[in-house]
């Protein structure tokens, strides 16, 4: 074994593009998993999403970490060992830039999706992740303020051709501060300061007492990044960014069970 920790982005990683997890990824995590390596998933997706898809694929043991790792929970408790989320004041101040902006957004507080409006790329974004956004008839930062909800995480869900100025836009207001980065092309996620994937495999690393270097990582995706440096092993789906690509050893894609060739190629050390 070269790698005793393997962390691994969901979509667009483990998820082909007609979002299944082909049985090819399956075999080589429960091989990986048998010869005593730990596979642990680390996506943006809320833990409600993320839990429900590793319980269908049989990932049924061992932990789980959502929102880039603002969560970290036992998969088959759902107990939480890491919750982090947004001060209060830090994110109404988000949220009301993006309402004055007009962007559409959404948040995540106890344990649910809440936006202020029904659209199509919301309705879209339920299908994919297999949740039911609540619709508040009040602006989010009115909501917020009034309930003193703790918020984990928010995004701006955009039209394909606008993310790229979105990021810009929240980058240059929010980015010294908070953490904010692509997580799709249509995604712009902002996360509370100091959680990103990095931390998540940082607390990872330590939780299972594993050194860096013998901890990988792959994905496809901007919020990928952090977690990629914090690695020692590199990964990125052939179908990843370029700036993935740039810092990693590129594999077949998500749709080529890059996945499976990673832990059989890299972290088992025996190439199929």
């Amino acid at each position: 074994m070269n790698y005793d920790l393997f962390l691994c982005d969901f979509d667009g990683t483990l998820v082909s593009s007609d979002g299944t997890v082909s049985e090819k990824n399956k075999r080589a995590i429960a091989r990986y998993r048998a010869r005593g390596g730990i596979f642990v998933v680390c996506t943006g997706r809320m833990m409600k999403s993320i839990r429900a898809r590793l319980l269908e694929i049989g990932l049924t043991e061992g932990l789980v970490a959502a929102f880039h790792g603002a969560q970290i929970a036992d998969i088959s408790s759902g107990k939480l060992l890491k919750d982090a989320h947004f001060e209060e004041e830090d994110i109404l101040g988000i949220l009301r830039f993006m309402e004055s902006h007009g962007l559409r957004h959404q948040i995540y507080a106890k344990g649910e999706l809440i936006a202020p409006r029904r659209t199509a790329l919301l309705e879209a974004y339920e299908r994919i992740c297999g949740v039911q956004a609540q619709i508040s008839e009040r602006p989010l930062s009115d909501m917020v303020a009034s309930d003193h909800l703790k918020v984990t995480k928010t995004l701006a869900i955009c039209e394909k051709e606008e993310t790229e100025g979105v990021c810009a836009l929240l980058t240059r207001e929010f980015g010294e501060k908070y953490y904010v980065a692509t997580s799709s092309d249509y995604l712009v996620e902002i996360m509370p300061k100091g959680e990103n994937k990095a931390a998540a495999c940082a607390f990872l690393s330590d939780f299972y007492g594993v050194p860096k270097e013998r901890v990988a990582a792959i994905g496809d995706h901007a919020a990928d990044l952090p977690m990629l440096l914090a690695a020692g092993g590199r990964f990125a789906v052939a179908n990843a960014v370029p700036a993935l690509k740039a810092v990693a050893t590129v594999v077949p894609s998500a749709d080529g069970d890059g996945v499976a060739y990673a832990l059989e190629t890299y972290a088992m050390g025996e190439p199929l």
